[in-house]
């Protein structure tokens, strides 16, 4: 029984089962075995208990009341209040940190989770999970698909948000994941914070900001986060996505046609569809997409 071998601290994390999905891109998911899924369910649990009260209150992934569109909603106040409403220039520095899911330390996570936590049976099982992965090099890795992983993840980039928040007396950060955006009127500061940056991911938790994926961006020209374009007062989607959209419902509602599959799954793939949408002014396309569908199901 799972109950016992956790008393008798006997329990040992089982073999993954993995498999590609595309999301857009294609990611490789390591999927545990039930028993496990059931104990992280129990440690997430007590985890989010002991370190939410530690987080920040922009950091957006995996948590209560936040998520995507909180963030792009405070993204949006905090680009109005930086710009003063758009009388002024503002700058976004968007970092993303190379595979960091691949590169976590496994003991650097662990010192970080021992800061907090002094039951050693809890040390213990933590330690268990955490070694139950790796990328392909001994002590780094976390697999995408553990529950545990998102929390784990926010614990490990916690560091680099009291970094930000109090040595850095950064304001005007938001942080999702590993994708994160420091505001400013300066783009010559945000220029010298690049590297302040780098070299506190290099000595604190052996991570690399991903050499394409920083950048500088003027508010006026749009900045691209969590799936949108924001502006001083509208959001747009991104083209990319826009386009992926439409083709994404053509080959549903072809796949609907020879009865692949059924009205119901082509009516709530739609529906998440108008879900994306709706965040964004994006009237057009959003009657486009109804059309489409509303043809195809004859409503």
């Amino acid at each position: 029984m799972l109950y016992e071998k956790l008393k008798n601290k006997e329990y040992k994390p089982g073999t993954y089962t993995n498999f590609y999905v595309q999301d857009p891109k294609q990611r490789l998911i390591h999927k545990a075995p039930i028993i496990d899924r059931i104990v992280h369910h129990l440690v997430s649990k007590k985890l989010e208990e002991i370190f939410e009260p530690t987080f920040i209150a922009c950091s957006y992934s995996c948590r209560k009341e936040k998520g995507t569109h909180k963030g792009l909603r405070d993204l949006q106040r905090f680009t109005r209040i930086v710009s003063k409403n758009n009388t002024q220039e503002c700058w976004a520095l968007k970092c993303d940190v190379k595979k960091f899911f691949a590169s976590v330390n496994h003991i650097i996570l662990f010192k970080i989770l021992t800061k907090k936590i002094v039951d050693n049976d809890f040390l213990l099982l933590l330690s268990n999970i955490i070694k139950s992965f790796n990328s392909g090099i001994i002590n780094k890795g976390m697999p995408i698909g553990n529950l545990t992983s998102q929390l784990f993840a926010n614990i490990y980039l916690n560091e680099l948000d009291q970094y930000v928040k109090h040595k850095l007396k950064i304001r005007y950060y938001i942080r999702y994941m590993d994708d994160f955006i420091i505001l400013s009127n300066s783009r010559r500061y945000l220029e010298k914070l690049i590297s302040t940056i780098k070299l506190f991911f290099q000595n604190s938790l052996d991570l690399e900001l991903h050499p394409k994926k920083v950048g500088i961006f003027n508010l006026k020209h749009g900045i691209d986060f969590l799936g949108y374009i924001l502006f001083p007062h509208h959001i747009l989607p991104r083209t990319k996505t826009k386009r992926r959209l439409v083709k994404k419902i053509r080959e549903k509602i072809e796949a609907h046609r020879k009865g692949m599959i059924t009205s119901d799954s082509l009516y709530q793939t739609v529906q998440s569809y108008l879900g994306y949408l709706q965040h964004s002014n994006a009237y057009e396309l959003t009657e486009k997409v109804k059309q489409m569908i509303y043809s195809e199901l004859d409503f």
